[in-house]
């Protein structure tokens, strides 16, 4: 815990500094929701099909979801969301290219979540 995963455009895949902000978001997580870094895990996926709007734009999409033991208030996770969120810019060029659509989440692990 923390599970974090990071879907992006796979248009990105060449501009998109995915482990520079892997290693940027963990000190916000652990700083926001008092984790350990070295609990924080996250893996980035790259997805070949996006679809924003009707389609013609484009577009290019980068969603964070981090999950977390039960116990953050909402409003907690509502900072985590947008701090995550916030961070993508920063590992992304600022260029002319497509639209960059960026969303963060912050959920509840299952109560049965385990580790070993």
């Amino acid at each position: 815990m923390p599970q974090i995963t990071v879907d992006y455009s796979a248009a990105l895949h060449d501009s998109f500094d995915r482990r520079g902000y892997a290693k940027a978001l963990h000190p916000v997580v652990v700083d926001t929701v008092a984790a350990r870094a070295e609990a924080c895990k996250t893996r980035v996926r790259a997805v070949e099909d996006f679809t924003v709007g009707d389609g013609t734009g484009g577009d290019a999409v980068v969603h964070v979801e981090i999950a977390l033991a039960a116990g953050r208030t909402e409003e907690v996770k509502g900072r985590l969301a947008q701090a995550a969120a916030a961070l993508v810019r920063d590992f992304l060029p600022a260029a002319d290219g497509p639209a960059v659509h960026i969303s963060a989440e912050v959920r509840d692990l299952d109560p049965a979540y385990r580790t070993a």
